[in-house]
């Protein structure tokens, strides 16, 4: 696992937050526990949006956070795409513009060739020009996660991608998340509120509450688990 994503962090300030979980390349792990377990603070460490007191946060051989020898690579340094469950698209900006406003890494003139083709590759081909507002939910998701692909990330971070859509949206949606996993072979971490939702995804599943990782395994592991993970999960 030297070359996935490894995570070993703790705090106690502002609340409790012990976690330890590794991700391979192409893998998907879906962190799942009650609301305020510290499921989007874990993510917005890995991504350096939050920084732990004390850890070591690595992928791909490369050291992310290393507090103890004073490392800390800036969000931006980082091989992080992040899909916000809110979207967080340029309201002002259409669809093409908001995705190659994350092509910086590229020369000018081939950013709008690679923002198509990313837009393609989440199946919004034809609405390009269309702003947010113009937008369906699921539209506007697809446009965050082709931005958020958009510097080929070695990790992508999902925080409730899918919470503000309807049903039938974030089935399509999970099914883009599945085709794109083989393709893309980045460590996927997906925090989720549902069950149901980690169970068809993950390849295998965090189980957090108040801080603390209570389990790790796979769907079927966590599923037929007892006691204390079954009275959190309400299983």
């Amino acid at each position: 696992m030297s070359d996935g994503l490894r995570v070993r962090i703790a705090q106690t300030r502002p609340f409790p937050l012990e976690v330890e979980m590794t991700v391979a390349p192409g893998e998907l792990v879906a962190v799942v526990g009650p609301s305020g377990g510290g499921k989007t603070t874990l993510l917005r460490a890995i991504a350096g949006l939050g920084r732990p007191a004390r850890g070591v946060i690595s992928n791909g051989g490369e050291t992310w956070l290393d507090s103890g020898a004073g490392v800390a690579v800036a969000a931006q340094k980082r091989s992080v795409g992040l899909v916000f469950q809110t979207y967080a698209l340029f309201p002002h900006m259409s669809a093409l513009a908001n995705v190659t406003a994350a092509l910086g890494h590229l020369p000018r003139a081939a950013r709008k060739v690679r923002a198509w083709a990313l837009l393609a590759q989440v199946h919004l081909d034809g609405l390009e020009h269309r702003k947010p507002a113009a937008l369906s939910g699921g539209q506007q998701q697809r446009v965050a996660l082709a931005r958020a692909l958009a510097r080929e990330p070695q990790v992508l971070l999902l925080d409730e991608p899918f919470s503000a859509v309807d049903r039938r949206t974030r089935r399509a949606l999970q099914a883009e998340i599945q085709g794109l996993r083989g393709r893309i072979q980045a460590a996927i971490v997906l925090v989720t509120h549902d069950l149901d939702e980690a169970m068809g995804l993950a390849d295998r599943i965090v189980v957090l509450d108040q801080g603390r990782v209570l389990m790790t395994g796979t769907p079927a592991e966590v599923l037929a688990a007892g006691g204390e993970v079954a009275q959190v999960l309400g299983l």
